[in-house]
């Protein structure tokens, strides 16, 4: 139902900003705007689902051969402890933890377009488990949530778009971005911890965490030992050696294991060439909502409402030039790397705005793209306080990057 409010709001909001526009500013093209944007994302919905069609066909192909070798109960032993904690529904050595984790690591290493389809795969055997089919289970939202808090080690895409406006240092976002996710997604965690009654002081969860947190940290000191050419050299060649050394174990597990590589490989790419057919209405919904309340007007009134409530209250205002990229980010991730470039053309790369914007860009995951995307590949209605939490961890994520921006950049 949330999902129908916030549709329905979407266009509702658009029509009486646009009919606002033209009885007070005899604004005549607005509607012609609007009806021209809903063309348009109609067709930027279907290169998008285009785009993902490979992608999920690879990697769903990867992972059945993947699944077949055995690879579920090799993650198993290495997580399990783990995820039975936070996953209590997941039965043991079932295919969704392996999907889970191997989702959780490519967004941690900026894999957008490994994680997209993984996690799909991951919603999928979810549901399977799912004793109502129409509403949202625990588990379900908690692996949502935390794909919407966008935790990401190296935010790859980020530092090559500042590389290619000619940063005086690309990579000096890193850090920031990288305390801004995690402060989103402890919250994101802590939340649905909270709501589904979870206990995040067992000791098996602390461990886990202390681990993950020593990895991550260790990592984010060895990088920040490098030069700036350097650091993102070997960022891309981590993030890259990875992709293929994932392909490369898979398809050698499968050998070993004496399975049928190649008919496997099919049978998964089959079934992501189902998946991307069923969530392309879900995608048309959602960004022909986001289309209208854009060329209404209606976003650039909020953004205008928010900086005079900021000005007013007589806070610091240096931030508020980066805002539309914090606020377009939940709904849409390529509007939001727009809304980014069009403050670096305007305030200059290196400027504090710049900076913060690119952090900002990096704090959050979207949400709303997410909720639409992976419920809607399994045909879920009732997505309960799924949307709620994912927008609390993208609040942390937000005041966090905020913070951090003017801890590092002002």
């Amino acid at each position: 139902m949330a999902l129908n409010y916030i549709w329905f709001a979407f266009f509702i909001i658009a029509f009486l900003t646009a009919l606002a526009k033209v009885i007070f500013f005899g604004d005549t093209q607005v509607f012609t705007e609007i009806v021209n944007s809903t063309f348009e994302m109609s067709k930027t919905s279907i290169n998008i689902s285009i785009n993902l069609l490979g992608g999920m066909c690879l990697w769903l192909g990867i992972l059945n051969i993947g699944e077949r070798a055995g690879l579920v109960k090799y993650l198993s032993k290495l997580i399990g402890p783990f995820f039975s904690r936070l996953f209590p529904e997941i039965p043991k050595n079932h295919p969704a933890q392996g999907s889970i984790i191997l989702n959780f690591s490519a967004n941690m290493l900026g894999l957008d377009n490994a994680a997209t389809p993984i996690g799909l795969k991951a919603m999928n055997e979810l549901q399977e488990l799912n004793p109502d089919k129409d509403k949202a289970s625990n588990a379900q939202i908690m692996f949502l949530v935390l794909n919407t808090s966008g935790l990401s080690i190296i935010p790859l895409t980020i530092l090559i778009d500042r590389s290619a406006y000619s940063a005086a240092n690309p990579t000096d976002v890193f850090l920031p971005i990288l305390l801004a996710t995690s402060c989103s997604t402890i919250v994101g965690l802590v939340t649905v911890s909270i709501i589904q009654k979870i206990k995040l002081w067992d000791k098996v969860i602390i461990g886990y965490l202390a681990g993950l947190i020593t990895v991550v940290g260790s990592l984010v000191w060895y990088l920040n030992t490098l030069g700036q050419q350097e650091m993102n050299a070997v960022s891309s060649l981590i993030s890259n050696f990875i992709i293929f050394g994932v392909i490369i174990l898979f398809l050698t597990l499968g050998f070993v294991k004496k399975i049928n590589i190649f008919d496997s490989f099919i049978e998964g790419a089959k079934e992501g060439f189902g998946i991307t057919l069923k969530i392309i209405p879900y995608l048309i919904a959602f960004l022909v909502g986001i289309g209208v309340f854009r060329a209404s007007g209606a976003f650039d009134m909020l953004v205008s409402g928010l900086k005079f409530l900021i000005s007013f209250s007589g806070m610091n205002t240096d931030f508020v030039e980066a805002l539309p990229v914090a606020i377009m980010k939940p709904l849409s991730g390529g509007t939001a790397r727009s809304m980014m470039f069009e403050v670096i053309d305007t305030h200059g790369v290196d400027s504090f705005v710049g900076k913060l914007a690119s952090v900002l860009r990096g704090a959050t995951e979207t949400t709303f793209y997410i909720v639409a995307v992976y419920f809607g590949s399994v045909n879920i209605k009732n997505i309960r306080y799924a949307i709620t939490a994912g927008l609390i961890a993208d609040l942390a994520g937000i005041i966090a990057a905020i913070l951090f921006g003017y801890m590092f950049f002002h």
